[in-house]
């Protein structure tokens, strides 16, 4: 019997990626962003493809179907009825949406089969299938969970016409349970004040997140009051009088203006305790929005296992307060939670829906820790690194494990390049910049001299899975960073009397914990618990470190600098290690030392390259 390969697709909207399945097993699943090298490249994902199909050694001919993330004559439908429930105030949106539309989305179809012919040898073309949006967020979660049944909630913008849905999976079903319909958004609410704080919508909403322990919630009952009626059980409407998201080229409006004391904060101008005020007040609503609808999901269906998905479900505040609410037995959220995961459920849901296959369900889940984009040999590295004239030492496993642990344990700064790339917005031990937790500089030195990015911004601690409880408020699994947990107070360091009386950023500088460079001000941490099974060579290392220093726990940001995608080759990592003060380089078994390189341009060559997201 032939193998059957499926490629779901997501693209033209944002965060454009490729995910290949072979006979319903994960093979493959990287973003376009990470070839193009610009940060949530929506263009038709090409390179992501070609990817795909050559990890499988196949062509696009061999391909069963082709599967694509939602329906845009649906989408279509939904943003003409919107335009005409606005009119006249959509005109100008609409004329500038139109053009788009009707050159290249309506007519998706022939738009897909040109592309995907053109990466064919016999200039031919597989069937083509379409998933709803939000069909293919709840088959990305729950078909890889390590659940037979599962409720599943699926939170984001909006995709045809859904933004929030439940659903029961079982086995190789979904069943809908209901939904919540545009313009009534939870995550088009949480855009309107990330564009209001002066960040940029569908990239900065994680700075929010990062920003709130900073602030008071002294806005929450403004937004219960004008903005938001929220139901007992989760459901809830927008008051759109606030908003121009349904009908202009912004998300706010002169009366969301007026209520809040002003118009949104510039783009890079100084953050005030009012941007810090307002980013705590919209987290806390929108944890109470996730938490209600957790609450009546288990209570609807007394289902004790929960999947979450879309774009919201990448809020890991909000989901560490789901899981400390102890509602479910357990909570699983797929890696690339957003747009880019929609490709991996678009393939998934024709795999077992449509095909009707049976589905088999793994022990930890079905996403190899997300370790799914491409990796390099030693050799092909070797080369590359001679064609760039790099200075390097090769060493054997264990012993570039021991020295790497000594340089960490030193306040050095490691860029660490093996294995395959991560699939989803999070590095995970494949493409990370590692640090020492303990260091209390760490945190400054990361922000401003490597990551170029804004001061508050808290970093996450990778840790051994089997350590993770003797210093996090944590029970569970949380391999793809998509929970935030307690310090324990164990290792808290309590403030004084002066320092509690410190207001935004100001607290900052005061060391919360025995890993000051990893806890946030309000004694949280966003955590990886990494694993022997899917990632043995960063497990390795972190057993390293914890026999040198006694901590299990890494400092673990991604490796890029602000404004860029993470780093995908070895040409990427060494040119960003160049750029920045990152100290060392680990390229598989390959070590570079800063200070043996040759210089090779300015280090602000970046700002040049990339956006500022």
């Amino acid at each position: 019997m032939s193998d059957e390969y499926i490629l779901g697709i997501s693209a033209y909207y944002h965060d454009s990626a490729a995910c290949l399945l072979k006979n319903g097993e994960v093979f493959a699943a990287v973003q376009e962003e990470r070839f193009s090298r610009k940060k949530h490249d929506s263009r038709f994902p090409k390179s992501a493809i070609e990817f795909c199909l050559a990890e499988a050694q196949i062509t696009v001919d061999d391909l069963t179907n082709v599967v694509f993330y939602d329906k845009p004559l649906v989408k279509f439908e939904r943003l003409l009825e919107t335009y005409i429930a606005y009119a006249p105030k959509g005109l100008i949106s609409f004329f500038s949406a139109m053009p788009v539309w009707l050159k290249e989305k309506l007519f998706l179809k022939s738009t897909l089969q040109k592309e995907l012919k053109s990466l064919s040898p016999r200039n031919t073309f597989p069937e083509l299938l379409f998933t709803e949006h939000h069909q293919a967020h709840a088959a990305s979660t729950f078909f890889v969970s390590p659940f037979e049944e599962s409720v599943v909630l699926c939170l984001d913008g909006v995709g045809e016409w859904a933004t929030t849905s439940a659903w029961i999976g079982k086995e190789n079903k979904l069943t809908p349970l209901w939904e919540i319909d545009f313009p009534h958004s939870i995550g088009l609410l949480y855009s309107a004040f990330t564009y209001y704080t002066g960040f940029k919508v569908n990239s900065g909403e994680y700075k929010v997140m990062g920003l709130a322990p900073y602030g008071e919630p002294k806005y929450v009952n403004k937004i219960y009051e004008n903005l938001l009626d929220l139901k007992e059980d989760g459901s809830f409407r927008l008051n759109m009088d606030y908003f121009n998201f349904a009908a202009g080229l912004t998300m706010t409006n002169d009366k969301f203006h007026a209520i809040f004391g002003g118009p949104p904060r510039r783009s890079e101008s100084t953050l005030t305790q009012k941007e810090m005020d307002l980013a705590r007040s919209i987290q806390e609503v929108t944890e109470e929005v996730m938490l209600r609808l957790a609450k009546s999901a288990r209570k609807e269906t007394g289902i004790r296992n929960l999947c979450l998905s879309g774009g919201v479900a990448l809020n890991c505040v909000a989901n560490g307060k789901i899981l400390k609410a102890g509602l479910f037995d357990e909570i699983f959220i797929q890696p690339a939670a957003g747009d880019a995961g929609g490709a991996l459920g678009a393939a998934l849901s024709a795999h077992y829906e449509y095909k009707k296959h049976p589905r088999t369900v793994q022990k930890i889940d079905a996403m190899k820790g997300s370790y799914l984009g491409p990796s390099f040999s030693n050799d092909s590295i070797k080369k590359i690194l001679d064609k760039l004239g790099a200075n390097y030492q090769e060493l054997p496993n264990e012993q570039l494990e021991d020295q790497l642990a000594r340089i960490l344990a030193n306040g050095n700064v490691v860029g660490y390049f093996q294995g395959r790339m991560e699939f989803g917005p999070r590095a995970l031990g494949g493409r990370s910049i590692l640090g020492d937790p303990r260091n209390q500089k760490m945190q400054s030195i990361m922000n401003l001299k490597i990551k170029y990015r804004e001061s508050f911004r808290p970093f996450a601690p990778a840790v051994l899975s089997e350590k993770v409880s003797e210093y996090f408020d944590i029970q569970t699994k949380s391999p793809y960073m998509l929970f935030v947990a307690d310090i324990l107070p164990f290792h808290r360091i309590d403030m004084t009397e002066e320092q509690k009386k410190l207001f935004g950023i100001e607290k900052l500088n005061v060391p919360r914990s025995s890993l000051p460079a990893i806890t946030h001000v309000d004694y949280s941490a966003r955590i990886q618990t990494v694993h022997a099974e899917t990632n043995p060579r960063f497990h390795s290392l972190l057993s390293k470190f914890n026999q040198l220093t006694g901590c299990p726990v890494i400092v673990n940001t991604s490796f890029n600098v602000r404004g860029e995608p993470i780093v995908s080759s070895p040409e990427d990592a060494y040119r960003c290690f160049m750029r920045t003060e990152i100290d060392f380089l680990v390229l598989e078994n390959f070590l570079l030392n800063k200070k043996d390189q040759t210089p090779v341009e300015e280090e602000d060559s970046w700002k040049k390259e990339f956006e500022l997201d």
